[in-house]
């Protein structure tokens, strides 16, 4: 049974920092490209960052890039998000899926409960 399991959301200052893990199971990690969306009240889902299989290639969305880092251990079975600073607009639910390597969401095919991420000013 594939699982897709987020930590590390929280509620934390603008300019400050947080760090999302993404624990995989009941599939190969190192198989797939791996994305983290997020999903802000009363908005639409929205691609934040995609990680290749290896990890040598990465892509963002461009209200993140600079601020955030996706990476990914296969040996862990974990994928990352780095946040650093952190903007109120950051808040949302934070997603990580499995799936393409695109910042299309419906090119992911399994998807985590998420995680919350409150910034505030």
């Amino acid at each position: 049974q594939v699982q897709l399991v987020e930590f590390g959301g929280g509620l934390v200052q603008a300019g400050g920092s947080l760090r999302l893990s993404c624990t995989a199971s009941g599939f190969i990690l190192s198989n797939h490209a791996m994305g983290w969306f997020r999903q802000a009240p009363g908005k639409e889902r929205e691609f934040v960052a995609a990680i290749i299989w290896s990890g040598s290639r990465t892509y963002y969305a461009d209200s993140v890039k600079g601020r955030f880092t996706i990476s990914r251990d296969n040996g862990k079975n974990t994928v990352y998000l780095q946040m650093n600073s952190l903007k109120p607009e950051d808040t949302a639910v934070y997603y990580c899926a499995r799936g393409r390597f695109t910042y299309l969401s419906n090119e992911y095919v399994s998807w985590g409960q998420g995680t919350q991420v409150t910034v505030s000013s």
